[in-house]
């Protein structure tokens, strides 16, 4: 079987680079990497995570960034090719809505993440991350219009209400059930993939992706080959081309393999 001629493959951290297990990229994905590159393949990073939260696995060298789920694209020189953020209303209603009810949330700029109200279930996933957990808001400090992302800790049933009742002019995708990524309605890591393919002059029909969250699935339909991991949610294994391993089952090795990109 023919295979497309791939020349951009982009990759999400948490549970496809990253295993939850180890907090570590598998051998066999670093040595893939570097495969791909060696072979003048563009290798890009694609997550939900700030772009102050990478530099745990910057080491590989990434020829650019979509952070915030498509909301800020940077290269590997630190050029800015797009940013987004949430509309200010939106951020200024969820402000006005804890004065009433209790809701934690983080709150994520260019240059900080912060979060109001830490219960114990959102200190440990962010151990489950192997991150810190941010310093409280400062709610006098808030510049609604400066928020490219939030986590919205509230469960899927809760979702559609909240969204449509707080923030109307956002979207929200998830890849856990105790939080929900929110940003710009409209943005996704597939616009980020358009735009880095605008940059390095590569056709669509050129990318594969690799991925395993709720908020990898507008990114594996977009690409050529969009591949899931086999740790992957059943959602975003039903729309994908290949499942492969799980990642700390070589599975991203395994499928540049089986589709012949190394």
């Amino acid at each position: 079987m023919q295979y497309p001629k791939i020349k951009a493959v982009f990759f999400d951290i948490d549970g496809t680079l990253l295993s939850f297990k180890t907090h570590q990229v598998p051998v066999s994905t670093q040595k893939a990497i570097e495969q791909l590159q060696r072979q003048g393949i563009k290798v890009i990073l694609s997550t939900g995570r700030s772009i102050n939260s990478i530099d745990h696995v910057k080491f590989l060298d990434f020829d650019g960034f979509i952070t915030f789920n498509g909301g800020y694209c940077v290269t590997q020189e630190s050029d800015v090719l797009f940013k987004q953020a949430i509309h200010p209303n939106d951020i200024k209603a969820v402000l006005d809505y804890i004065k009433e009810r209790p809701l934690s949330f983080s709150l994520m700029s260019e240059k900080e993440i912060t979060i109001y109200d830490v219960t114990p279930e959102i200190a440990g996933m962010y151990a489950h991350l192997n991150l810190p957990v941010p310093p409280l808001v400062d709610m006098n400090k808030v510049d609604p219009a400066s928020i490219l992302q939030t986590n919205i800790f509230l469960g899927p049933e809760e979702e559609e209400d909240f969204m449509q009742n707080v923030m109307p002019n956002s979207v929200a995708s998830r890849w856990t059930p105790l939080f929900a990524d929110v940003n710009p309605k409209g943005q996704s890591k597939q616009v980020g993939i358009d735009i880095f393919c605008k940059h390095f002059g590569i056709d669509i029909t050129q990318t594969m992706a690799f991925g395993d969250g709720g908020n990898d699935i507008t990114m594996l339909k977009h690409v050529s080959i969009g591949v899931a991991m086999g740790n992957a949610n059943p959602e975003v294994k039903e729309i994908a081309d290949y499942i492969t391993t799980d990642v700390d089952n070589d599975g991203i090795w395994n499928a540049l393999h089986y589709f012949k990109v190394i």
